[in-house]
Formats: structure tokens, C-alpha cells, sequence
């Protein structure tokens, strides 16, 4: 009977024993976990990066959104003070001062011995800024005012006197004026005509006249 003695049995003993070391499968546990760490960090960075760059995407966008937004509201301003303007303008032009009704009614004012000699009309139109609504510290607000025109409108009527008696038409023709349809409807009830200027008597050929001369303020009319 023959008999096997194994001469590495010791060594293959030590080798078995180093293959099962704890250890050696905690460090190889770690640098699994380590790697696995660093593939979740990796992942993470990269969804930042793509959340950073859908938020610079975004916000670029928005910007964008803003700045038309912005520019629509100018634009509104803009088309509001345009609109506001025309109207003005077609007010002013639709009561504008009629000429041809003006000279109407002075023909059918006439007064024997009474010469128109002549007619002035003074039209001015004063541009009023616009007023902003303000608060105040106890937060009441006042309110504010659109931009508009002041029309002021004033007639002057220089005429001559030559009756028999110069000077006793003068009130007659401006009673005549005050009385007259068209420049009662213009001058409303509160105004009236108004003599501003009375020359002593004088003398031409042997023909004595005054000179006067009339005004007719219009009311002020802000549009």
C-alpha cells in the first residue's frame, strides 16, 4: 500500500486562508462602492449641466417675452397718445373759427350811418401739458388730466359813426351786435359786446364821425 504525503499542503493552506481574508473583501467592497459613487456623482453633474442649460434656455426666453411685452406697451402708449392727438385735432378742426358765418352776421347787423371799417379776430390756442395722477402719504390718490387745448377767440370790430349826431349810433350798433342770433350764440348770456375804444369827434370834408371800436370775447373752449 503505497502512501501520498502532499508536500504544499502547508502553503496551499496559507494561500486558501489569504483568498478568504475579510479584508481583502472589505477593500475590494470599498473600490466597488467608490466607483459606484463616482458614476452617481458623474450622473448628477451631468443633469445639473443639462438643468443649467435648460434654465439659461428658459430664461433667455423669457427675456425675450419681456422685452416684447414691454415694447407692446410702449407701443399701446404711443398708439393712445397718437389717437388722443387726432381727436384734438379733429375737434379743433370741426370748431374752428367760421369766417364766412362771422362775416354773415355782420351783414345782417348793419346800421344806417355805421361803416364797418374794420375786422380783427385774434385766435389763439394755448397747449396744456398733461397732469399725472399723484399719491399722497395717506395713499389718496389725485386723479390726473390728458393733455388738451385752450382756444381763445377774440373779435374786434373797428367802425365809424357819421349820422347827423356822431357818437349816437355807437350804442345802437353794439346793442345790434349783442343782439344778433349768431353772436349771442357764440358769446353765450354771460358775455357781451364790449366798447373799448371811443374817439372825440372829428371832421373829414366837412362831415363830422366818431371812431369806435367793439370787442367780442368768446368763452375759452379747452378740448
Amino acid at each position: 500500500m503505497s502512501i501520498r504525503i502532499n508536500l504544499l499542503a502547508e502553503a496551499q493552506a496559507i494561500e486558501e486562508l489569504r483568498r478568504r481574508d475579510p479584508v481583502k473583501r472589505a477593500i475590494w467592497g470599498g473600490v466597488v462602492l467608490v466607483v459606484l459613487m463616482l458614476a452617481w456623482s458623474i450622473s448628477l453633474q451631468l443633469k445639473a449641466m443639462i438643468a443649467r442649460s435648460e434654465l439659461s434656455h428658459v430664461a433667455s426666453q423669457l427675456a425675450t417675452r419681456t422685452n416684447d411685452f414691454q415694447q407692446v406697451l410702449v407701443n399701446q402708449r404711443k398708439l393712445i397718445e397718437a389717437n388722443n392727438k387726432l381727436i384734438l385735432l379733429q375737434e379743433m378742426a370741426t370748431n374752428r373759427m367760421l369766417y364766412g358765418t362771422l362775416l354773415n352776421a355782420l351783414q345782417q347787423t348793419s346800421l344806417d350811418d355805421v361803416q364797418l371799417t374794420r375786422l380783427k379776430t385774434d385766435e389763439t390756442y394755448v397747449y396744456n401739458e398733461e397732469i399725472k395722477p399723484k399719491t399722497n402719504a395717506n395713499a389718496h390718490i389725485t386723479p390726473g388730466r390728458p393733455p388738451n387745448v385752450t382756444q381763445k377767440v377774440v373779435v374786434t370790430l373797428e367802425a365809424k359813426d357819421s349820422g347827423p349826431n356822431p357818437g349816437d349810433q355807437v350804442n345802437k350798433f353794439k346793442q345790434t351786435i349783442n343782439q344778433s342770433p349768431y353772436f349771442q350764440a357764440m358769446l353765450g348770456k354771460a358775455s357781451e359786446v364790449r366798447l373799448v375804444n371811443l374817439s372825440p369827434p372829428q371832421s373829414l370834408d366837412g362831415k363830422p364821425f366818431v371812431l369806435f371800436t367793439l370787442e367780442c370775447r368768446y368763452p375759452e373752449i379747452t378740448r
